[in-house]
């Protein structure tokens, strides 16, 4: 577990957001019944057979880092579902990315609005970097981020463990691999493109992983320092 990190040489934090920021599972679960309540009321699969397809390819593309994913990703769920892509562009964007939003509060995860906080005052930089669309769903979670880059974006096109989004990002904040740690919750992308940037990555778990550090909440001791209030003297 991660105990001591020298956050007086830190100047720029770096968070992923699907799993790290919020419980991921809990969202799942929630969506899950909603599809299925759709498909039964509608009588039709088919949007748990194109999320199904977009996810799997999503993830196979990202472990291939392919540039220039997303035309990539389309083909490839119009080979395997037989959907048009007018179709399944509006499933994705009904299913991943407008009905979730409406739950990320409920879901963000403990502790996070006094991290932010806390961050701040140290006037530390606080970024994200994830392979999803992002800024819609920090609102929805009453979190706000000073640099904010996605794998979608223009100039970046490929997904992590590809750490050129994590480099863009710290040449944006204009800071350096030894001044950056990146908070994420899977080893195998954000880990490994942490660690291919030169950046030390801190990674959320409810269990030790080997080789890597990290923390269970964000009230673990890790993050005591950057919690404390700012003391008059």
């Amino acid at each position: 577990m991660a105990k001591d990190i020298d956050w007086g040489s830190i100047r720029f934090v770096v968070f992923d957001v699907d799993g790290t920021l919020y419980s991921q599972r809990r969202l799942r679960l929630r969506m899950a019944g909603e599809l299925i309540a759709h498909a039964v009321a509608r009588g039709s699969l088919t949007n748990l057979r194109v999320l199904r397809a977009y996810r799997s390819l999503r993830e196979t593309i990202g472990e291939e880092e392919i540039d220039d994913f997303q035309v990539n990703l389309m083909a490839r769920i119009v080979a395997r579902t037989g959907e048009p892509a007018e179709r399944i562009e509006a499933i994705v964007s009904e299913w991943i990315g407008r009905r979730p939003l409406a739950h990320l509060a409920s879901c963000r995860y403990d502790g996070l609005v006094e991290l932010f906080a806390g961050l701040r005052r140290q006037n530390k930089a606080i970024g994200i970097y994830s392979d999803y669309p992002a800024e819609e769903k920090l609102q929805r979670m009453n979190l706000s981020a000073d640099y904010i880059l996605t794998a979608g974006d223009p100039g970046v096109g490929i997904q992590k463990p590809h750490p050129r989004g994590l480099q863009m990002l710290m040449q944006r904040a204009g800071v350096g691999p030894a001044q950056t740690v990146l908070i994420g919750d899977r080893p195998e992308r954000d880990g490994l493109a942490a660690r291919r940037a030169g950046v030390l990555p801190l990674i959320r778990s409810n269990v030790p992983r080997e080789d890597w550090l990290t923390f269970s909440t964000y009230s673990d001791p890790v993050f005591a320092a950057l919690r404390t209030e700012e003391t008059s003297g």
